[in-house]
């Protein structure tokens, strides 16, 4: 593991002697490329390295940290001195002295082969593969008014080494890209978006190619432009894998976050009690192959793993780093003893941070509702009048349970067919009560690339198989 490790471990070293009962270090060396276009236009490129390193240590309960873009060696120590001042000035008013749950230390080289690496494509073609999306979208339908489109790819090795003996080298690897367009005929406005990821490579393209993606869109739009209003009120609904894994992600995954849950979520007096129909189960997974959200290891050094939240409509895990593992192992006496040893506490390699700049969060990875056993004709044909919700354009959740998403692509059903399109469509409600209504799931699977904002940004994975609802507020015309 050569040089880089002797360099940080001295660091660590270091930050002990000053002071610290844990230090890690997470070091990063990136090559970073980042695009924008409006309109047949390039406004933005930047391609770049970034090179430093986040420390972060505990004195008497108390975390400090500090960030230094450089890795010589005196900027390092002299970002322990800074982390460990910061400590120390927090610990005097530490309400709750932090503690870690305990891990086994790791040792380890993860490696990336890309199918295509990003490094090795001119800015020129991906600009040209930009460019390629924004012109199919606007030949596609002379109605169409506007198109934007952020690129992005990260490639390079990340290092952590902490004092209790963990070391890890870690290749990152993302291509993403998003697009949002727009349209207008007569006073009917329309707009869609559409949003790709990999962690393998720039060969993306040759699968989800520009041409395909932006027809893709432009149909949607399309759609939308002849689309009726949705009729307001509760209805049955079939949800497609793009909005189950909004709502898996949104209404309920945050609720999920150990951080979050502890700041008082709605499921915090839930745990170990079920509260979604034996349906459903919701899992976080670091492992999916393939996953936009997938990693081996956070940025704790945790391994990443399988993590059912949900199990058959019971509360079973929560998202949790050491530090709310720790917490929650605590409290554990405050969970109902009938249920207490159905609820599981540890790390579970949901520590996520967007770069060295910043300090891991808990953050969810791929996150999923499981599939079941039903066809997509099953789920649809025993609907009388309702709607089958294809995909989302935004959404917000809160930490009392409710939750509205707008929604970008939907038909109504009527007598058991998938009947026409319909626009300006909205689903609210709580979250909680609408697990409880789920009476069917499908045993298809899609996982959908994303990215989410919890003060720092993440790439994600959500999805699912299609399911049912007994009823769902949409909001519409009347």
């Amino acid at each position: 593991m050569g040089l880089m490790k002797d360099e940080l471990m001295s660091i660590i070293d270091y930050g002990q002697k000053s002071g610290a009962s844990y230090v890690e270090v997470r070091a990063q060396n990136i090559s970073k490329t980042i695009i924008s276009t409006k309109d047949g236009k390039v406004e933005v490129v930047t391609e770049g390295l970034e090179k430093g390193a986040g420390i972060r240590v505990l004195v008497n309960g108390a975390w400090g940290f500090a960030t230094v873009g450089s890795l010589d060696e005196n900027s390092l120590k002299k970002a322990v001195e800074d982390a460990v001042k910061m400590a120390k000035v927090a610990s005097e008013k530490v309400r709750m002295p932090v503690t870690l749950f305990d891990v086994k230390p790791v040792e380890d080289i993860v490696k990336i082969k890309p199918d295509i690496d990003p490094r090795d494509v001119s800015i020129d073609e991906k600009m040209s593969t930009v460019l390629r999306i924004d012109k199919t979208v606007f030949s596609y339908d002379k109605r169409v008014k506007s198109c934007t489109i952020s690129y992005a790819d990260i490639t390079g090795v990340q290092y952590f080494a902490n004092s209790d003996g963990t070391y890890i080298e870690q290749d990152k690897l993302y291509v993403w890209s998003r697009i949002f367009a727009s349209a207008k005929e007569g006073d009917i406005f329309a707009s869609g978006r559409e949003e790709i990821g990999s962690t393998k490579g720039f060969g993306i393209w040759e699968k989800e190619t520009p041409e395909k993606l932006g027809e893709k869109l432009g149909e949607r739009i399309k759609l939308q432009l002849k689309a009726k209003p949705p009729k307001g009120g509760g209805f049955p609904a079939v949800l497609g894998p793009e909005i189950v894994g909004v709502f898996a992600h949104e209404a309920f995954g945050h609720l999920a976050e150990a951080d979050l849950t502890f700041a008082g979520s709605v499921i915090l007096d839930k745990l170990g009690r079920q509260v979604a129909s034996k349906h459903v189960t919701i899992i976080d997974d670091g492992t999916v192959e393939g996953g936009f959200g997938s990693f081996k290891y956070d940025d704790e050094g945790v391994p990443a793993q399988k993590t059912v939240l949900i199990k058959d409509g019971v509360v079973v895990s929560l998202m949790f780093d050491r530090e709310y593992a720790a917490k929650f192992e605590a409290l554990r006496r405050k969970i109902p003893e009938d249920v207490r040893d159905l609820f599981e506490i540890k790390p579970t390699g949901n520590a996520r941070a967007e770069d060295f700049r910043v300090p891991p969060l808990i953050r969810m990875r791929n996150t999923y509702i499981a599939p079941r056993d039903h066809s997509f004709e099953e789920l649809v044909e025993d609907i009388d009048f309702g709607y089958y919700i294809v995909s989302f354009r935004g959404g917000q959740a809160n930490l009392d349970g409710t939750f509205q998403v707008g929604v970008q692509e939907a038909y109504e059903i009527v007598k058991g067919e998938v009947g026409e399109p319909v626009r300006n469509m909205s689903i609210s409600g709580n979250t909680l009560e609408t697990l409880l209504k789920v009476d069917a799931v499908g045993k298809d699977f899609s996982l959908i690339a994303g990215r989410c904002g919890k003060g720092q940004t993440a790439f994600t994975g959500d999805g699912g198989p299609h399911l049912r609802v007994r009823e769902i507020l949409i909001g519409g015309a009347r």
